[in-house]
């Protein structure tokens, strides 16, 4: 349904070319979702954006393809993709539903624009209705279609944002943290309307989120990103339960497992890589325990082991040695305490490439 191959994307800025995105390369079958894991900055929310081409000025796609049913979207004028692709068959919730919303407007004239924008035989009236009635089954009072986005709690417009993604039934939604900041009860009551009205629309869902947790309750697959690569791909239960990555281990270190009784959660020392004009080798050598020179000195392919199951590492076959030492606090914090535990690079500050593109603000409001 969706083929991204050796996806590029850059960022220019005054320092150079940020490689936001490095030879991405995913397939999402109908009805699938697909989770992208990984900390801030790491190109999970530039990959999404990139599929609807809703960067932010100083970001372009150097490099690659991404096929939606065999239309190279990369190809189409803007007016192409609006009218054939974006939010007709791709739509995206936004991080931080209250930014997504125009202020000025209320949500329901925004919901009923985007429905009319794209359905011209579509009337007014049937516009209000179909807003109203998801209104109704995302569990918000429908006559609230008439309040403003500052009306809303952040839960309301949360859910409010995942009606403006819905109103013309996509066959994909991009969902971009869509329970960021919302307490559990929220984040699983969104979580289980978005799951049901997927299944009903039998469309495909793209989760973006920094929390294992919910992935593993979510996705059926886990595709884990570092530094703008892809260093890690399997389906939900191998990437949770035999994870082969250092990366992977690390996230997994951070999460609680509630059928212990008591667990300490360990961090990944270190920050973030630097990718304007990255070098050669591994972009999580700095932070990783087990680096080695060839680390450093040559960037990691990806292997298979076992059926679908992606990683890019070169001591990713000492699977058993890694989970087991992963587990461990002083492995992680050699890396903070010794800077001789593993051989060392500079790292240098890190930009948040991502902001200007965090809000829906090119183009109408329809978009």
């Amino acid at each position: 349904m969706l083929s991204i191959e050796n996806l590029n994307v850059y960022y220019e800025t005054e320092e150079g070319d940020v490689h936001a995105v490095d030879g991405v390369n995913l397939e999402l079958e109908r009805n699938e979702t697909i989770g992208l894991v990984g900390e801030s900055g790491c190109g999970k929310t530039t990959t999404a954006k990139s599929i609807i081409r809703l960067l932010a000025t100083n970001g372009r796609i150097a490099d690659g393809t991404i096929e939606f049913e065999g239309t190279d979207i990369t190809e189409l004028s803007d007016r192409q993709l609006r009218k054939q692709i974006r939010w007709n068959e791709v739509s995206m919730i936004p991080q931080n539903a209250m930014n997504g919303f125009d202020p000025v407007y209320t949500v329901g004239e925004q919901i009923v624009e985007v429905i009319r924008a794209h359905e011209s035989k579509t009337s007014k009236n049937e516009a209000w209705e179909r807003a109203r009635d998801l209104f109704d089954r995302l569990g918000i009072e429908s006559d609230r279609v008439t309040d403003y986005p500052h009306q809303f709690s952040g839960g309301m417009a949360q859910r409010a944002m995942v009606a403006l993604a819905l109103a013309l039934s996509p066959s994909i939604v991009l969902a971009d943290e869509p329970t960021t900041a919302l307490d559990v009860v929220i984040q699983d009551r969104i979580l289980r309307v978005i799951k049901d009205l997927q299944d009903e629309l039998n469309s495909s869902m793209i989760l973006i989120t920094h929390d294992m947790s919910v992935v593993s309750e979510t996705c059926d697959d886990i595709a884990v990103m570092y530094g703008g690569r892809i260093v890690e791909y399997a389906d939900a239960e191998t990437v949770i339960k035999e994870p082969r990555h250092p990366y992977t281990l690390g996230l997994r270190n951070s999460f609680p497992d509630i059928t212990q009784d008591s667990q300490e959660l360990i961090s990944i020392p270190g920050v973030p890589p630097d990718l304007v004009d990255p070098d050669e080798g591994c972009k999580f050598a700095p932070r990783c325990p087990f680096a080695e020179d060839q680390c450093w000195e040559e960037t990691p392919q990806p292997e298979e082991y076992g059926e679908n199951h992606i990683v890019e590492c070169h001591r990713a076959d000492e699977v058993e040695h890694l989970q087991e030492e992963a587990k461990k606090r002083e492995t992680w914090m050699a890396m903070k305490d010794d800077p001789n535990a593993a051989p060392t690079k500079d790292v240098k500050d890190v930009k948040d490439v991502n902001q200007p593109a965090d809000t829906l603000q090119e183009g109408s409001h329809d978009d």
